[in-house]
């Protein structure tokens, strides 16, 4: 069996080099089709924030040890896992 020739390199800029010297096509031996979908797009919302606010979400993240983004999606989770997923009963006048 012969030895893979793609390189393991973690530098961006190494691959780029190694891609602009080489061509796909000298790898074909090495390719697999890959039948499911390798990049899965996700759906990314804003969140505006109060400067004091994004300061108090930060500081709670980092005593988790976690990201302000991982804390905002545990806690989105976290409503709509409720039963009536969070919607408020209709106010009456």
């Amino acid at each position: 069996m012969k030895k893979s020739q793609f390189p393991k390199l973690d530098s961006i800029q190494e691959l780029a080099e190694f891609w602009d010297a080489h061509d796909l096509t000298d790898f074909e031996e090495e390719l697999e089709e890959v039948p499911e979908p390798v990049f899965v797009r996700r759906y990314a919302v804003n969140v505006r924030l109060k400067p004091s606010e994004a300061k108090a979400l930060r500081q709670m993240a980092q005593r988790k040890g976690v990201t302000a983004a991982e804390l905002l999606h545990t806690w989105v989770l976290q409503k709509l896992a409720r039963p009536n997923n969070g919607s408020r009963a209709k106010r009456r006048n």
